[in-house]
């Protein structure tokens, strides 16, 4: 589709998008940031094998998407694919905007050949986030890009500022079509092993990153790769992590981190004064068997570390100790719980992170969600809680919002209790658990699987409190971190084993709990939660100052068709 093709939508976009965004004040604290993106297809080849991937606007990895607090965004997606299409925010907290999220439960898709615009507010966060494509497994075929959420001016932050600004967008990679890749999962076949590991779209050697010798550079590594866990490192460097998703972190050095399917962090890595012919950044797989290896040149700017071809054996193809063996989960958990918030600093607003007292507390609900893989309807699916989720024609927000009848069932957020019908027998169904605005809930994952979980909440930042071995019970409380635990949106839970995160259900809307391995969300290992005032019925119009209307813009399918008159 050319420029002048697209020009009556984009025109069209401007003015409906005037509606959505009369919540949004324009002032020194808020600007307004207008973007137009084209998803298209493109054929690369970052491992030697001819794919089509999704680029955005000609790019894999897509634009960066660059803010600051309190920014109003604008982002009109053009779709010149031949399939509906949709980006979420991953990270973002997308506040009292659940009609923005980009998920199936909250958005129609946008239809091929034509456009949408996107409306919201990075409200009272900063940090290192991504956005990607959030509909059948094309996130595999890339659509991802990064996201910044600067600092206002006004309030400091915890170190000083780098010499340099880097996002590095790592992940697997499968040179399988993606469309090859559904019929395999839908036929009851699992994914093969990755192809190779990519880092910011380039396979091996292909990715150059510049340092200043002597200087302090800034990182922002992401994983948007397809279902494996990665080790990331640099030769000859050590990693001070600073941030992750949005949380600025006790800083402390690692040779290498952990970075689980979905996650995002910052580390700042000081560059050598003299430093050697050769160095390279190395991204590992973990816990997989063959070990993968992806590697990009660590370029120094007078010339000094220029890559100068692979490295030594033993060098960056060094495994890491124990790292496929349950050994190495034992390491990755310790090292997990080494990672702490900065109580001293403050990040969106110069208050410090740590006075919001989490410990202190009480809890007024613990959800229990354990996952599980099962037959249901002669096809195998992974299973929440007894649950495969299966996505509706109607958009669960839409549904709710029009009170649409039979769309979604509501569930307890509970394991089905033991020899009951519904523990012998999973089902399909679109899955929602109620929540109460402003109550304070403790999320406990239960993992029953030899495979890492990942997990990620929408709209919502939690406190990783405890992580721990066999089954989850009350009496794991007792070793929680009820102090400086990190506060993130996406967490791993090992295999058989437990993590327990802390949430202030402070935003309403329809917010997506999902895997964040893409193969296992697409056979059905998500939820939704509906966060909502208590006692409120369909029938009240929201206070915005809780949850914003409707949009002006908002598409229409399924069953909320027959209101298109009834927006509000």
């Amino acid at each position: 589709m050319d420029a002048a093709g697209r020009l009556p939508i984009v025109l069209a976009s401007v003015l409906v998008l005037l509606g959505s965004s009369q919540y949004y004040t324009a002032d020194a604290e808020s600007r307004h940031v207008f973007l137009d993106w084209e998803v298209s297809y493109a054929i690369r080849s970052p491992l030697g094998v001819a794919k089509k991937v999704i680029t955005i606007n000609g790019r894999l990895p897509g634009p960066l998407l660059n803010l600051t607090t309190n920014d109003v965004a604008h982002v009109n997606v053009a779709n010149t694919l031949d399939e509906p299409f949709l980006l979420t925010w991953n990270g973002l907290q997308m506040r009292r905007n659940s009609w923005n999220d980009g998920v199936a439960g909250t958005n129609c898709a946008i239809p091929p050949g034509e456009n949408w615009t996107y409306v919201f507010q990075v409200k009272d966060e900063v940090g290192s986030f991504f956005y990607r494509p959030s509909l059948g497994l094309h996130a595999a075929a890339g659509g991802h890009g990064p996201i910044r959420v600067n600092n206002r001016p006004v309030i400091a932050v915890p170190f000083a500022p780098p010499d340099g600004d880097l996002d590095v967008l790592i992940g697997d990679w499968y040179n399988m079509d993606v469309k090859e890749m559904r019929r395999r999962l839908d036929g009851g076949r699992g994914l093969p092993s990755p192809d190779g590991i990519l880092i910011n779209g380039l396979g091996p050697y292909a990715a150059d990153f510049t340092f200043k010798p002597g200087g302090t550079h800034r990182l922002r590594v992401s994983n948007v790769g397809t279902r494996t866990s990665l080790s990331f490192r640099i030769q000859g460097h050590k990693l001070l992590l600073v941030e992750a998703e949005g949380a600025y972190t006790a800083q402390k050095q690692y040779a290498s981190l952990d970075v689980h399917p979905g996650q995002s962090l910052s580390v700042l890595v000081t560059a050598a004064d003299k430093p050697k012919p050769s160095y390279y950044m190395v991204v590992s797989s973990l816990f997989v068997e063959p070990e993968l290896f992806g590697v990009a040149n660590v370029i120094y700017a007078e010339g000094a570390g220029a890559g100068a071809g692979p490295p030594r054996t033993g060098d960056a193809h060094a495994p890491l100790e124990d790292a496929s063996s349950h050994n190495g989960y034992a390491r990755s958990m310790e090292q997990a719980r080494s990672v702490r918030m900065n109580l001293t600093c403050g990040a969106a607003r110069p208050n410090p992170q740590g006075s919001f007292r989490y410990g202190r507390i009480n809890v007024t609900r613990t959800l229990l969600l354990r996952n599980d893989e099962a037959m249901v309807g002669g096809r195998r699916r992974c299973t929440l809680n007894g649950v495969s989720f299966a996505d509706a024609a109607t958009p669960l927000k839409l549904a709710d919002h029009f009170d649409v009848a039979g769309v979604f069932a509501v569930v307890s957020g509970r394991p089905p209790a033991a020899g009951t019908t519904r523990q012998k027998q999973p089902s399909l169904g679109a899955a929602v658990v109620d929540a109460r605005y402003r109550d304070f809930v403790q999320i406990v994952f239960e993992n029953r699987l030899p495979s890492l979980q990942t997990w990620h909440l929408d709209g919502y930042s939690f406190f990783v409190a405890g992580m721990g071995w066999g089954k989850w019970s009350p009496d794991a409380r007792s070793s929680y971190n009820l102090v400086d635990a990190i506060y993130r949106s996406t967490v791993q839970v090992y295999p058989a084993a437990w993590t327990a995160v802390l949430v202030s259900l402070d935003n309403e809307g329809m917010w997506n709990l999902r895997s964040q391995c893409l193969d296992r969300r697409y056979l059905g290992q998500e939820i939704y939660v509906r966060v909502r005032q208590q006692g409120s019925s369909v029938s009240e119009v929201p206070d915005p100052r809780d949850e914003l209307p409707m949009p002006s813009n908002a598409l229409l399918c399924g069953k909320a068709k027959a209101f298109k008159l009834r927006r509000t």
